[in-house]
């Protein structure tokens, strides 16, 4: 006799992968100058149809408001520099906001862990959530190579981060991911 099908609870099927995202690509307005950063792509729009996504912005569960100042990665030297605290995250008015993005990031870490996530969808460039480049501290809309401080906490803890232009990537490693359980 086959295995019954799997429960499903709003959408979301039990033992599916869930993925973690940054909320402003899922269309909330929770970057810093008010605004969203919504992608329109059949993968993301799939994954939300599935009870998928597990959406999260990690500077607004750091405490800080909407709209904020922008902030950015002195020196632009990435995300692990701030969680060893050998660099801060400061406003363009040098305002230290560290301990905001550093409390987020730990939020986006036990979201994480309790759910059993794997995987995330975050929006690159962000001083939390860039994977492959963020802004290079001087305010001046350059990036640099580098990650945010809540891309590089999960990616230190085993959760694999792609930014919002990798979608293809994050669908294989998901692949990869379920197979592997089914396997």
């Amino acid at each position: 006799m086959p295995a019954p099908p799997p429960a499903v609870r709003g959408g979301y099927r039990e033992g599916m992968e869930r993925i973690l995202v940054s909320a402003c690509l899922i269309g909330r307005p929770v970057r810093f100058d008010g605004r969203a950063k919504t992608v329109d792509d059949a993968l993301l729009a799939g994954w939300r149809s599935e009870g998928r996504l597990v959406p999260l912005c990690p500077e607004i569960e750091g405490g800080l408001p909407v709209p904020r100042p922008p902030a950015e990665i002195e020196g632009g030297v990435g995300g692990a520099a701030v969680l060893t605290g050998a660099a801060r995250i400061l406003t363009p008015e040098g305002a230290d906001v560290t301990r905001h993005f550093l409390a987020g990031a730990q939020s986006a870490l036990a979201l994480a862990r309790s759910m059993g996530i794997r995987l995330a969808i975050l929006k690159d460039g962000s001083p939390s959530c860039g994977s492959l480049r963020i802004h290079d501290g001087t305010f001046r809309g350059r990036v640099t190579p580098g990650s945010g401080v809540t891309a590089a906490l999960l990616e230190a803890n085993g959760v694999r981060v792609f930014g919002e232009d990798r979608l293809a990537d994050a669908a294989a490693y998901l692949g990869d991911l379920e197979s592997a359980v089914r396997g």
